[in-house]
């Protein structure tokens, strides 16, 4: 019987791209705000809702779903994703054309979320086991596709809903996500056990994953990593990071205004801008920390914040806040491409993608948290001051916890060699 060929593990990043940047669309949900409330006179809280409904519903389905995608495979599970998405976008168009709010809430709300969450996780653990020499870089080009997405699908939006209108804009995107998702899902697969890249040795993988200073800490279950300490450290750092940093993409533009007295025009142009430092930050960052390690990661991207908030309502130079604005995008989404590769290192890639459900939740509740906070307390002040400073308290928690979790890992690998050296 002849040996089945293996496949490139770089075509499988590009399908992995395929699914996140299709996804990543719901970044550009905002496009849709005003065409709704004028077509339909809804208010702007309840348009705004379906948006942090999809970003719930993605958290709980990465959650609840994560065992299902490490039990049947990347392929299923990518097939399971593009027939919610695809059905929640075709759905959303029905709900537009009978003008109902509601199921417009169920469409791209729930049945959205549900295939933004089971795809957000899907390729991840794949392309974990695919790069075992560039954790970062593989999960950082996957998820590098959702932070981009916004750049490409709010201006192809926005011409779409002028000439075919919403109902019609959803129905066509709809097909054409659907389309990219399936056929990105039809190249998934797991590498065979004893798969290892060109360039590197069977050892050498062997060693990299066991070495008692630098490799996985521990192969832990799903349910097993929920009891450490280092997960909810993890889930901390995340819920922090996500919270400030979804919070600051929400009002960036009135808070542009506002604090550097940018005009909505170029405030307009900076919020384009910051899709790309969103994008660049989760690539970039994420092949940093196959460098200089994910704890050393995270502990930058909190010291940086510390730094960046602190500046940020005082800042009246518009260039000066554009560039603190865009370093805290970068961290934003570099903080979510590091995360499978620092879970890949504190509890190995036997459950990863459900490990990685688990820690999404920290999303779903920053989703609701971060642009709640920045709004109300702006409306009670009349001023993002007061919000940034509670931010830059949030970021030295997240830097003290940043720093303990390395006592714990450090704990952990001295009790990991006593047995091996025993053993030796």
């Amino acid at each position: 019987m002849a040996e089945k060929k293996l496949k490139n593990r770089w075509l499988i990043a590009a399908a992995a791209v395929g699914i996140h940047i299709s996804i990543g669309s719901v970044y550009s949900w905002s496009v849709f705000s005003n065409p709704l409330n004028e077509k339909h006179g809804w208010a702007a809280s309840d348009i705004a809702l379906i948006f942090s409904i999809a970003i719930l519903f993605l958290g709980l389905s990465a959650a609840f779903m994560g065992h299902f995608v490490e039990k049947h495979g990347p392929r299923k599970s990518g097939m399971v994703a593009a027939v919610s998405f695809g059905l929640g976008m075709i759905g959303s168009g029905f709900a537009d054309g009978i003008g109902n709010l509601y199921l417009l809430y169920f469409f791209y709300g729930v049945l959205g979320g549900i295939g933004l969450g089971i795809g957000y996780i899907t390729p991840v653990s794949t392309l974990v086991k695919w790069f075992p020499d560039r954790r970062g870089l593989a999960t950082g080009l996957a998820i590098m596709g959702f932070g981009f997405a916004s750049m490409i699908a709010s201006p192809v939006m926005e011409a779409l809903i002028n000439n075919i209108g919403i109902s019609g804009t959803f129905y066509l995107l709809g097909a054409i996500y659907f389309v990219l998702m399936f056929s990105s899902s039809l190249y998934l697969e797991k590498p065979p056990a004893d798969y290892v890249p060109k360039g590197m040795t069977q050892e050498e993988k062997k060693e990299k994953q066991e070495n008692k200073d630098t490799g996985d800490l521990a192969q832990l279950t799903a349910n097993e990593a929920v009891k450490t300490v280092r997960f909810w450290a993890l889930w901390a750092m995340l819920f922090i990071n996500v919270t400030c940093g979804i919070a600051i993409i929400s009002v960036a533009s009135p808070m542009a205004q506002s604090v550097a007295g940018m005009s909505a025009g170029a405030a307009a142009v900076m919020v384009g801008i910051m899709g790309v430092f969103n994008g660049a930050g989760r690539l970039g960052w994420a092949s940093v920390s196959d460098y200089i390690g994910r704890p050393n990661t995270y502990t930058a991207f909190f010291v940086i914040q510390i730094a960046a908030f602190v500046l940020l309502p005082n800042v009246t130079n518009a260039l000066i806040f554009q560039i603190l604005i865009f370093v805290i995008l970068s961290c934003y989404g570099g903080g979510f491409a590091s995360i499978p590769a620092f879970i890949g290192d504190l509890f190995g890639t036997k459950q990863l993608g459900a490990i990685h459900g688990y820690i999404l939740t920290a999303w779903a509740a920053a989703g609701l948290v971060g642009p709640s906070v920045v709004t109300r307390i702006e409306e009670a002040t009349n001023s993002y001051a007061l919000t940034m400073y509670i931010f830059t308290g949030a970021f030295v928690v997240a830097l003290i916890v940043s720093l303990l979790i390395r006592v714990n890992i450090k704990k952990i690998r001295e009790e990991n060699r006593v047995p091996a050296e025993a053993t030796s």
